[in-house]
């Protein structure tokens, strides 16, 4: 809230409503929320805040990588502060039977939406070479040839469709023999981010909020892991780059205007007395800029650090 900083009267969007803790936060101050998100429960459990809010909160079941169109359908043209809270929620974590935990017996789904490949499609269809480069590239999983070789020998057994199952199979590949984190942690994030697609949906999301933040409007972004702080680190970073550096013998240099001012300088983390009352922010990165009144331009996400990867939809065809 204190990067945010929302005011009573401005407009708002939260791009990962989830048990909509945020969206509460800017509320609380008198603003108006559009909150975003691809849970259809997410979406229906927060039915009663929308209520009690007055008209102040909209709610809207989409990806927040289209905020920039879904604000517009709603009548703004632009919006005073957006805020990304990135990756999977706590309810989404908890609920075994979304797929998205290894701690608990569930269908291998992990899909933050209702449509698409599910996880089982990927570990059951994708070629050998390819899931080992997935598992590598997004769980930086320094043994992913050997976990993607025994999820291919099980799967020439039976479908692999159960979390505990894959899990069980990426412990015997790397040979587990206990420890505080679990085998099977980066696989299954990094079958997580494939399905969902969420690297690729950050780095729109991030020139999604360009485009619809006005002058002096805020973004903060909150991310869990170095995949996705690291995108966000880069677009800031090349968003706020000033140019200069000319002398009277070399002219200064020139290039787009800056689209945004820095709010924090390198992450912002978690303290010891947030980390003991929730644990799960332990990794937690929040980084915050403020926009300028310069145009928006477009996005590589090549040079934001989005890995190439094959697009989910070959997955199913």
């Amino acid at each position: 809230m204190r990067f945010l900083a929302p005011d009573a009267g401005g407009t708002y969007v939260d791009g990962t409503f989830g048990a909509g803790g945020h969206t509460a936060g800017i509320l609380a101050r008198g603003a108006s929320v559009i909150a975003i998100d691809r849970d259809p429960r997410a979406i229906a459990v927060g039915a009663d805040m929308e209520r009690a809010a007055g008209g102040r909160l909209t709610l809207v079941e989409g990806r927040f990588s289209d905020l920039d169109r879904i604000a517009r359908e709603h009548g703004h043209e632009w919006v005073d502060g957006v805020i990304l809270d990135v990756g999977v929620s706590s309810m989404q974590l908890d609920a075994a039977e979304r797929g998205f935990s290894f701690r608990a017996e569930g269908p291998l789904d992990m899909r933050m939406g209702r449509d698409g490949a599910t996880a089982a499609d990927v570990v059951n269809r994708l070629d050998t070479r390819t899931l080992a480069r997935v598992i590598a590239v997004l769980g930086e999983e320094k043994r992913a040839r050997a976990v993607a070789a025994a999820i291919d020998r099980a799967r020439g057994v039976k479908p692999i469709s159960s979390t505990i199952e894959l899990a069980d199979i990426v412990a015997r590949a790397v040979g587990w023999r206990g420890g505080a984190i679990h085998p099977a942690t980066r696989t299954f994030q990094a079958l997580r981010i494939f399905v969902n697609r969420e690297l690729d949906e950050l780095a729109e999301a991030l020139a999604a909020s360009e485009r619809i933040l006005g002058e002096g409007g805020r973004l903060v972004v909150i991310a869990f892991h170095s995949l996705e702080d690291r995108i966000v680190k880069r677009f800031l970073a090349e968003r706020s780059a000033k140019r200069g550096g000319g002398s009277r013998h070399r002219p200064e240099a020139t290039g787009p205007a800056t689209t945004f001012e820095l709010l924090t300088r390198g992450a912002v983390r978690p303290g010891d007395d947030e980390v003991r009352r929730n644990p799960r922010a332990r990794s937690a990165r929040l980084r915050a800029a403020r926009r300028t009144q310069a145009p928006a331009r477009p996005v590589d996400a090549a040079a934001l650090g989005v890995p190439a990867l094959p697009p989910i939809a070959a997955v199913v065809e």
